[in-house]
C-alpha cells in the first residue's frame, strides 16, 4: 500500500524485505543442494581413479544392504529426534508447522556452510515470518542450541568414561578417553555455573544493550537447565537426535561385518565433528577424514573406517537434505495461512 505522494508505506517494505530474505534462503539452500551433488561425485571419482583407494571401493561394494536401510532407518529417527526437541523448546508452535521448521533448519545444516547455530537461524526467521515475536524467537532459539550442545557433551563425559573403565570399549589411552571426558566435564559445570557468574557481571552493568544481552543469556542458559533436568518424555527428541546418528555410523560398520568397541566410536564421532566449524557444504572431506583419522586413532582399521565413514556421511546429509527441502517448500508456500498456537497454560506454569 502506498500513500498519497506513492511512496511505499512500511508494510510494503516487510512483505519486499521478507519476499527477498526467502528467495535468498532459497537460492542458498539450492546451490548447496547443487554442492553436495558436485563434491560426492568428485568423492565418488577419487574412489575410482586413485589406486590406494582400490580397498575402499571394494569394501564399498559388499556392504550389507538391510544395514543399509537400518542406517537409512536410523537417520530418518534422528530427524524425527530433532523435531520432538524442536517442538519441546518452540511448545507453542503448531505441530505441523514446527516440524516443517525443524525439518527445513536441518536442511540447510546439511546443505549450506552456515554450521548448527546458522541453521537453527533459519528457523528463527521462518518463525519470525509468520509473526513470532523477535526477541522470544531469539532466547528460545539459544535455548534450542544449548539444549542440543549440552546432549553433545553429556554423551562426550559419557564414552569418555566408558572408554577408560573398559566398559563397551577396547581402548584404554588416558589422553583418549580421560582427558575427552574431563573436558567435556568442564565444559558442562562451566554451563551450569555461566548463569549466576553472568548475572554478576550484569549487577555491575548499568542498563544498556550490554546488560540486556548478559541477563538474556543467564535466562537463556537457566530454560535449557531446566529442560535438561526436568521430567519429561520429550527430552529424548534431543538424546535421539544425537544418538540415533551415531548408531547411523554403527550400522555402517555393522554393513561391512566389523563393528568396533561402540565407546570409541562415539568419542571418535564426538571429537571429529569439531571440524563441522569449518565452512564447507556438508563438510564433504573435512568430516570425513576428520573422522577416519579419529577411528584410526582409536584403533579402527583403515579401510573399514573410510567406507563406514562415507557411507555414514553420505545418508547424514542426503536425508536431512531431501526431507528437509520438502519441507521449506511446503513452509513457503503456506506462509500466508494464520497461526494457531498450542495450549500456552504449561508454558506459564513453568515461567511461574
Amino acid at each position: 500500500m502506498s500513500n498519497a505522494t506513492g511512496e511505499p508505506q512500511p508494510d510494503e517494505h516487510r512483505s519486499e524485505d521478507s519476499r527477498l530474505n526467502a528467495d535468498k534462503a532459497g537460492r542458498s539452500l539450492r546451490n548447496g543442494l547443487i554442492s553436495l551433488t558436485i563434491l560426492i561425485a568428485m568423492a565418488a571419482g577419487l574412489l575410482l581413479a586413485i589406486p590406494g583407494l582400490h580397498g575402499v571401493a571394494r569394501a564399498l561394494a559388499h556392504m550389507d544392504g538391510g544395514w543399509l536401510a537400518a542406517a537409512v532407518g536410523l537417520e530418518i529417527l534422528s530427524c524425527l529426534g530433532y523435531v520432538v526437541a524442536f517442538l519441546q523448546v518452540f511448545e507453542r508452535a503448531p505441530i505441523r508447522f514446527g516440524a516443517r521448521v525443524a525439518l527445513s533448519e536441518l536442511a540447510f545444516g546439511a546443505a549450506v556452510s552456515i554450521g548448527g547455530a546458522g541453521s537453527i537461524a533459519v528457523g528463527a526467521w521462518l518463525l519470525v515470518e509468520r509473526g513470532a515475536p523477535p526477541v522470544r524467537v531469539a532466547e528460545r532459539s539459544a535455548v534450542l542450541f544449548l539444549l542440543t550442545s549440552a546432549i553433545n557433551v553429556l554423551t562426550l563425559v559419557l564414552a569418555g568414561i566408558a572408554a577408560s573403565v573398559g566398559v563397551l570399549s577396547g581402548h584404554h589411552s588416558v589422553l583418549l578417553t580421560i582427558v575427552p571426558a574431563a573436558v567435556g566435564a568442564t565444559v558442562f559445570v562451566f554451563f551450569l555455573a555461566l548463569p549466576r557468574v553472568v548475572e554478576r557481571l550484569a549487577a555491575f552493568r548499568s542498563p544498556g544493550r550490554l546488560r540486556t544481552i548478559l541477563i538474556e543469556t543467564a535466562a537463556s542458559i537457566k530454560d535449557t537447565k531446566r529442560l535438561l533436568f526436568r521430567p519429561d518424555w520429550q527430552i529424548l527428541g534431543a538424546i535421539g537426535f544425537l544418538w540415533f546418528d551415531i548408531a547411523v555410523l554403527v550400522a555402517c560398520f555393522a554393513a561391512l561385518d566389523n563393528v568396533p568397541p561402540l565407546a570409541p566410536i562415539v568419542l571418535a564421532y564426538q571429537i571429529g565433528y569439531l571440524s563441522n566449524f569449518i565452512p564447507i557444504p556438508g563438510n564433504i572431506g573435512v568430516l570425513d577424514g576428520s573422522l577416519v583419522g579419529m577411528l584410526v586413532l582409536y584403533g579402527v582399521n583403515a579401510t573399514d573406517a573410510a567406507a563406514a565413514t562415507l557411507v555414514y556421511h553420505a545418508i547424514a546429509l542426503w536425508i536431512p537434505a531431501i526431507w528437509g527441502t520438502i519441507a521449506f517448500l511446503f513452509v513457503r508456500r503456506g506462509r500466508g495461512e494464520p497461526l494457531t498456537l498450542r495450549d500456552g497454560r504449561q508454558l506459564r506454569r513453568r515461567e511461574s
